[in-house]
């Protein structure tokens, strides 16, 4: 089972639903631990990055359930760090930083995993805790993040950063007067994460721009909660509909959350129809070739940057692809080009010439995105390709080899 094997040649054709937006559920879940009643959370993804995560809890005293796609989380038996082990496959463990020091005033979270894709310091969260009085250590592999008085601070981000936009606001919830956190990231799962802590008794004002006022209070309380749409889902099947010169209709979405791409595949030439919760994309044989350029929220996402490009390759032309988030987020690349993919990088830029026909071939990834990627390519490709490591889509995607075949793909 840890090779997909996909005929090339293939288009989607019907309807899907998206899940719950995995980079919500992996703060949303954390946030539920700075109350000390339980709390409920619906249309959680049941994706292999939110079973790690309940894992962690549950080596730290936590009790749940999680039927369906409901989970509830019962705080009270909290009362260690979490595992080393554990932490280290999961990038997101780091909001655990600012939880922790929230409700204990002391953290012990090891170095965060996930995906290789280059880089990523957690300077803008340090900063932040630094900023708000916590001492920072890092030894043995491990942050140590200690609060005699953690207290409101103004702070600015050198960088735009969904991560330490918020694990600076958990921490902020519980701390003794107010946070302002400029330059702040304004994602749709950081306004979730916010409506979430508000819901719980929290005090936070401008969620969604680029200054955040948080003002601390005593005690939060558990509450009811539904995860917003995945947004990224979403788009990777908008984008599979495209490359495939197909037709689906995608449900249960927010079509405003999906702006920046669905602008990008209209000038394409791709057919984009909008619905109150659900877009119809329609594709066609030919293809403009466009620029696009990775920006944090509301500019063209970096997640799905991999699986545009695939798309890409079958316009008419030459397109350049400008990753200004995560500089090395490449690692598509390699493969297309063994593919026949007609590609150059320069720098943080990829210039593509197409149309290319691509071939299909044997493939490996470690990488979610990626791996969602050359799946849209083995379905446009000629002849069949078999992917190894595709079990990383498991980490973002839920059911996502089930709702292809049920757009009609052979997998």
């Amino acid at each position: 089972m840890d090779k997909l094997v996909i005929k090339g040649g293939q288009t989607l054709l019907g309807s899907v639903k998206v899940s719950g937006a995995k980079n919500s559920a992996i703060a949303l879940i954390p946030a539920t631990l700075l109350s000390d009643t339980s709390s409920v959370l619906d249309n959680v993804p049941r994706i292999r990055d939110v079973f790690i995560y309940l894992e962690i809890l549950k080596n730290m005293g936590v009790k749940y359930t999680f039927n369906q796609n409901q989970l509830i989380i019962d705080p009270n038996g909290l009362h260690s760090f979490p595992s080393p082990h554990l932490a280290n496959q999961l990038r997101a463990s780091y909001y655990l930083m600012g939880v922790m020091l929230a409700k204990f005033r002391h953290a012990v979270v090891r170095s965060p995993g996930g995906c290789e894709i280059g880089l990523r310091p957690i300077d803008q969260h340090l900063k932040g805790f630094r900023a708000m009085g916590a001492k920072v250590q890092f030894k043995d592999n491990s942050y140590h993040l200690t609060a005699t008085h953690l207290h409101g601070a103004h702070i600015y981000l050198d960088e735009v950063s969904v991560g330490a936009t918020m694990n600076i606001m958990l921490a902020a919830t519980l701390a003794e007067g107010l946070t302002i956190i400029e330059n702040a990231a304004k994602e749709p799962e950081v306004i979730d994460l916010a409506v979430l802590l508000n819901t719980m008794g929290a005090l936070i004002k401008g969620a969604g721009t680029d200054t955040i006022r948080i003002k601390g209070v005593k005690k939060l309380h558990g509450c009811h909660h539904t995860v917003i749409p995945d947004r990224l889902e979403a788009g990777t099947f908008m984008i599979a509909a495209a490359a495939t010169k197909g037709k689906v209709t995608i449900g249960q979405i927010i079509p405003k959350h999906l702006e920046p791409l669905s602008a990008k595949l209209r000038e394409m030439g791709v057919t984009i129809q909008e619905k109150d919760e659900s877009i119809i994309v329609t594709g066609h044989p030919k293809y403009t070739p466009v620029d696009v350029k990775t920006l944090p929220y509301p500019g063209f996402p970096t997640d799905l940057q991999p699986l545009f490009t695939i798309l890409l390759t079958q316009a008419e032309g030459t397109s350049l692809v400008s990753e200004h988030v995560h500089l090395s987020r490449f690692s598509h690349i390699p493969p297309l080009m063994k593919m026949g993919a007609n590609i150059r990088l320069e720098g943080r830029t990829a210039i593509i010439h197409g149309p290319t026909t691509l071939i299909g071939t044997d493939l490996y990834t470690e990488d979610l995105r990626t791996a969602a990627a050359l799946v849209i390519a083995a379905l446009i490709a000629k002849e069949e390709t078999t992917i190894t490591g595709w079990r990383q889509i498991e980490r973002g995607y839920e059911q996502f080899l089930l709702k292809l075949q049920s757009l009609g793909v052979e997998i």
